[in-house]
């Protein structure tokens, strides 16, 4: 939709949503005509993290979710090798409170998965995930290589984009 005021063009942008619903899809330009003298107000909102995301902001969120995903897992690697590890096999190699520290890391991907809207039977498939690498990863020197190969917030993240990809909604 498209408005013209004195020559200030007022620009509303709408998608819609797979389920119905509209929201804004860019930024909302609103003009504010006070007394005879024309004043322009602009107001820009970023929906990236909105509930009901459409498919822009849902690839954004999911896009972040991998890069700290990487760093989690595979931020590293040994030369000569391809053995990749990331920050959680260093919070690991502390023990007990590394442990829960990388847990708690890997929550937040859970967080953001449940944020995006993600079905219950997903959410609990990637909840189980990052159970096993916390249990294992509790076994001294045995868990911490445990971690290196499980990989669960790569695979949350694989998890998460099938889902997606597969609704039609990334």
């Amino acid at each position: 939709m498209r408005h013209t005021t004195e020559g200030i063009n007022l620009v509303k942008t709408r998608c819609e949503e797979p389920d119905g619903n509209c929201g804004l899809q860019t930024a909302l330009v609103e003009t504010l005509a006070l007394s005879e003298k024309t004043t322009a107000m602009v107001h820009s909102y970023s929906h990236l993290w909105v509930g009901n995301a459409g498919a822009w902001s849902r690839r954004a969120a999911v896009d972040q979710i991998d890069r700290l995903s990487r760093l989690l897992d595979i931020a590293f690697a040994i030369p000569g090798t391809r053995i990749r590890f990331g920050v959680e096999a260093f919070l690991r190699a502390v023990p007990g409170i590394g442990d829960v520290a990388a847990s708690a890391l890997s929550c937040w991907v859970l967080y953001e998965a449940w944020r995006l809207g993600v079905p219950r039977p997903l959410l609990a498939r990637m909840i189980i995930n990052v159970l096993v690498e916390g249990i294992a990863g509790a076994v001294p020197v045995a868990g911490d290589l445990f971690d290196i190969a499980w990989r669960a917030n790569r695979r949350n993240v694989r998890l998460l984009r099938e889902h997606f990809e597969r609704e039609g909604l990334l």
